[in-house]
């Protein structure tokens, strides 16, 4: 089974304490140029791409075109490949846009969004025992990933039924535990993702009532970089678009090639086929590099990214901060959402324009 893991859990200490260390300025020594970058990822359907891109000689012909070299990093466990690359053991990372926020942004480490290759459509819901009403879930226990993009799912839920977090009680639940959790007849809902929604959906009198499908583009997975060692090496950010661009390119293909590549994702995520492809059917991936500009230039981003922080803040993921303003944003156009001399989290769309212009 692919396990995805994007959860923010337990990080709430780590990036509370590198705020308070932090003073958030750039660093006085500036990075050099360099020859060999790594870039970590876990498993996740959206981001099988990169260790088949490596697998398949893609990495090594982008890396040769610009004269470096790129490592890409298998980290089993999702919230440690962040934390690694928080504390500067890897370049660049796969990650959630709550997780960017919340881990590296909030900790004071400059980090640019540079790919945004995808959004749960689907792949995270809200189910409740012997009903389809959403509005049925008040006063209930709700089972959980707590502070993590399920909770946030849960209040996006809540919020489009006119109710609120305090409307239920969450039981911090993981997400090894979840499926049979579930399964216990006192449990009567819960929010997770795959692929143990799949299996909890298949439970009897189990019913799906709202999903990240209900708010598209907010759970967003990215690969990002540091800004400093992105500005002493543009070569890495051109050479890591061409990487993904020509990855997802080939694996949309519907011909022999496109298939063994599918499948050769599926094996590297420990699933077969079958289950790989059921989960790219509820991940809506940014194949076109086109529509990747458009969705990042897109002020519902800003929107969506507002949402997300302010739920961080809420919930204490941002440490100490005074305000849900401490962690500045960036966005296409010069646009900024909080401090803008504390910009810590940049979604550049610079190097996905390069290749939709055919330009890498």
């Amino acid at each position: 089974m692919i396990l995805s893991i994007r959860k923010a859990a337990k990080v709430a200490i780590i990036a509370g304490t590198l705020l308070a260390v932090s003073c958030s300025k750039p660093s006085s020594d500036a990075p050099e140029p360099r020859q060999e970058f790594s870039i970590g990822w876990s498993i996740y359907a959206g981001w099988m791409p990169w260790p088949y891109a490596q697998q398949a000689g893609i990495v090594k012909k982008w890396a040769d075109k610009y004269g470096i070299k790129i490592n890409i990093v298998q980290v089993n466990d999702y919230v440690e490949s962040v934390n690694q690359y928080t504390a500067g053991k890897l370049d660049g990372v796969t990650v959630a846009n709550m997780d960017a926020l919340t881990i590296p942004a909030a900790g004071g480490k400059d980090t640019s969004a540079i790919i945004v290759g995808d959004y749960s459509n689907g792949n995270d819901g809200v189910l409740l025992k012997g009903t389809n009403d959403l509005k049925a879930i008040k006063g209930k226990q709700v089972n959980l990933v707590e502070l993590s993009v399920s909770h946030y799912l849960l209040a996006r839920a809540l919020n489009s039924v006119g109710m609120a977090l305090t409307d239920v009680k969450t039981i911090n639940t993981s997400d090894a535990d979840i499926v049979g959790a579930f399964a216990s007849p006192d449990v009567k809902a819960a929010v997770t993702w795959n692929p143990q929604l799949s299996s909890m959906k298949a439970q009897p009198g189990a019913n799906l009532v709202f999903s990240s499908a209900d708010i598209p583009g907010e759970i967003l997975d990215l690969l990002v970089v540091d800004t400093d060692t992105l500005k002493a090496n543009p070569k890495l950010g051109k050479a890591l678009a061409g990487i993904w661009y020509e990855t997802v390119a080939l694996m949309q293909r519907q011909d022999t090639k496109g298939k063994e590549a599918r499948a050769a994702m599926a094996k590297l995520a420990g699933a077969d086929p079958a289950e790989f492809d059921g989960q790219l059917s509820t991940t809506h991936l940014y194949f076109d590099p086109n529509a990747a500009v458009a969705a990042t230039s897109d002020p519902a981003l800003i929107t969506t990214m507002k949402r997300v922080r302010d739920f961080s803040y809420s919930k204490g993921l941002f440490g100490g901060a005074r305000s849900a303003d401490a962690v500045g944003m960036s966005f296409p156009g010069g646009k900024t959402l909080g401090d803008p001399q504390h910009v810590t989290l940049r979604f550049d769309e610079s190097f996905m324009k390069l290749a939709a212009d055919g330009k890498l």
